[in-house]
C-alpha cells in the first residue's frame, strides 16, 4: 500500500514527524501537496462534508481509511512499522509521550506567536521576547530533562530502550529544531542534555534517515514553520 500524506508544500511542521517515520520505515507513499494541484486535493478533503473528514493538516490517507492528528497517524504507523512496542501497554506509552511532544511544540511555537497565529511577529516582539525567556528558563529544562531522565533510565540509547520507537524520530527533529530557531540559546543548553544530544546523533545516521536529509524531500528549515529563527529572541 502506498500512503498518501497530506500537509503543506513549504515547511516542514507538524508533518515531518510524519515523514521521519515513513522515511525510517521505507515506507512508500507521496507528498501529495507537494505535487500539481495537491493543495488543491488537500483542501477538497478538509472541505468534505461526508465520511470522516479531518480538521487540519497533517493528515495520512491509508487505504481507505484518513487519519489526523500527529500522534494519531503516528499511533497507527507504529504499530504496522515496528517503530513502536507490541505490547498494548507498551503502544499507549510511546503514544503518550508522542502527546508530550506535541505539548511542547505547540510551547515552541509560541515563542513567537505568543498572541496567536493570526498576527505577524512584527506585531508581538515584546511578548515574543518575553515568552521566550520564560520557555528558556522554565519550559525547555521541564519537557527535555524529562525526556533526557527517561533516556538515562532506560539505557541511554533510546527513550523506551533497546528499541527506536518513532518517539526517538520525534526528538531528533526537536533537538534539530531547536538548534536551528535557537542556536545560540541551544548550544549553551546542550550540555545538560548529553543524552538527547546522542539520540539525535544516533538517528541522523541511521541509513534511511541519512539518506533522506539529503534528499530533496527534506524541506529546509525556514521562517515559516514552527521553528523560526529570530535573532532578538535568540539574545
Amino acid at each position: 500500500m502506498k500512503y498518501e500524506l497530506y500537509y503543506w508544500p513549504e515547511i516542514q511542521g507538524r508533518g515531518e514527524y510524519v515523514r521521519l517515520a515513513l522515511e525510517e520505515a521505507g515506507a512508500a507513499y507521496v507528498d501529495v501537496a507537494r505535487g500539481p494541484r495537491g493543495s488543491g486535493a488537500m483542501m477538497k478533503m478538509m472541505e468534505a462534508r461526508k465520511g470522516t473528514p479531518p480538521f487540519a493538516p497533517p493528515f495520512l490517507k491509508a487505504g481507505k481509511l484518513v487519519i489526523g492528528q500527529t500522534a494519531n497517524i503516528l499511533l497507527y504507523l507504529g504499530a504496522r512499522h515496528g517503530l513502536a512496542p507490541k505490547t498494548e501497554a507498551g503502544k499507549l506509552w510511546v503514544h503518550q509521550l508522542q502527546l508530550t511532544i506535541a505539548d511542547f511544540v505547540v510551547e515552541i511555537h509560541d515563542t513567537h506567536h505568543p498572541l496567536g497565529p493570526s498576527l505577524y511577529y512584527e506585531d508581538q516582539k515584546p511578548p515574543a521576547k518575553k515568552r521566550t525567556a520564560a520557555f528558556w528558563d522554565e519550559r525547555v529544562p521541564k519537557y527535555l530533562g524529562y525526556f533526557e531522565g527517561l533516556l538515562d533510565s532506560n539505557g541511554g540509547a533510546h527513550v523506551t530502550g533497546r528499541r527506536l520507537t518513532y518517539v526517538d524520530l520525534s526528538l531528533f527533529q526537536i533537538v534539530a529544531g531547536l538548534r536551528y530557531a535557537f542556536p545560540r540559546r541551544m548550544k549553551a543548553f546542550e550540555k545538560n542534555i548529553p543524552g538527547l544530544v546522542g539520540l539525535h546523533d544516533r538517528v541522523a545516521a541511521r541509513p534511511n534517515i541519512k539518506a533522506y536529509l539529503a534528499s530533496d524531500r527534506r524541506i529546509p528549515f525556514n521562517e515559516q514553520g514552527i521553528f523560526r529563527r529570530y535573532r532578538e529572541l535568540d539574545a
